[in-house]
């Protein structure tokens, strides 16, 4: 009789068990986004988080949790229970990282929920700046080395990332300053604090389209369709042919240990959001690629970038920490 007792608890616990994992989510999730409200980042976990609560049947808080170049937020939720209650709206940042000295933590250590899309950098300065083109910026960076000042996110940010592509390709001595994230730098600028600040075209498409900035080249070896009218970067550059298409790119995280059904769960919720209209309209508007790809291929698709955009780093002096060291092969 006690042998069948405890039988029968013992399949009552495995029941529950089961039953726990697939009653999964059965309260709201924290959504941490790596940089600050109004930035390129925050823009795309605003705009899936609607279709991906609907999926869920639960609300995701978003929680903006800025600083580090993104290392803050990557902390904060390496540091949460991997249950799939706390999930990570981040952006390519913490690919970089290591060698930049910042955190050992980069994605080797989450698992992709979905990789949302990739952008296109655009290098912009304020409507009244003097700078009408690109190669009026570069020539007075030139003729005044070490006084030109550029927004910035911080080391392994977008705009110091292409800063360190550009300086590989052309005289480009100036000096960064760090703001928490695209959209204060931005804001920034406006107030002219800064000369120019390379950024995400879904960070600054709207304050181009309303006249508050120009848009002096976009980072790509050809014109974008969000803004066909801004020339390529290589057209001022041709040495930046070689590190291009290159771009920032958005995506939803857990950390690897997450039990595999709450990651399954997490995945169909996401790829049903990343296919939204509302998402999808949003993200070409911003000129953005929709990519939607997430495990294995997703994976993959980290592994590539860091890659290229690590050694780029090494190359060009602005990495503080050999790939080589890392484990990180040559592309």
């Amino acid at each position: 009789m006690v042998r069948k007792f405890f039988g029968v608890a013992s399949a009552l616990v495995v029941m529950t068990g089961l039953s726990q994992a697939g009653d999964y989510p059965e309260r709201e999730l924290l959504g941490v986004v790596m940089w600050g409200a109004g930035g390129a980042t925050d823009t795309v976990a605003r705009s899936v988080n609607p279709a991906a609560e609907e999926a869920l049947g639960k609300s995701i808080v978003v929680l903006n949790k800025s600083g580090g170049a993104g290392a803050i937020s990557m902390a904060y939720v390496n540091a949460a229970p991997a249950d799939g209650y706390t999930i990570l709206y981040g952006a390519e940042n913490p690919q970089l990282h290591p060698v930049m000295g910042v955190s050992k933590l980069d994605y080797a250590g989450f698992y992709p929920i979905n990789i949302l899309g990739r952008g296109v950098a655009v290098i912009t300065v304020p409507a009244d700046s003097k700078y009408m083109s690109m190669a009026d910026l570069m020539a007075d960076i030139k003729a005044n080395p070490g006084t030109i000042k550029m927004g910035s996110t911080g080391p392994g940010g977008l705009p110091s990332t292409v800063g360190a592509l550009v300086k590989n390709s052309a005289d480009f001595d100036i000096i960064p300053i760090p703001f928490d994230g695209e959209g204060p730098g931005l804001t920034a600028m406006l107030g002219h604090e800064v000369d120019f600040m390379p950024a995400g075209i879904s960070a600054a498409a709207e304050q181009v389209k309303a006249g508050a900035l120009r848009a002096l080249a976009v980072v790509n070896p050809e014109p974008v369709v969000a803004m066909p009218e801004v020339p390529a970067i290589t057209d001022t550059i041709p040495g930046m042919g070689k590190y291009l298409p290159w771009g920032p790119f958005y995506g939803v995280f857990v950390k690897n240990e997450t039990p595999d059904d709450v990651k399954a769960t997490l995945v169909a919720a996401f790829d049903k959001a990343a296919k939204s209209e509302a998402f999808t309209t949003l993200m070409e508007n911003k000129g953005n690629i929709l990519m939607g790809i997430s495990g294995e291929e997703a994976e993959t698709f980290l592994t590539k970038w860091q890659q290229v955009t690590v050694w780029a780093l090494q190359d060009t002096g602005a990495a503080k920490v050999s790939p080589e060291t890392l484990g990180i092969p040559r592309p």
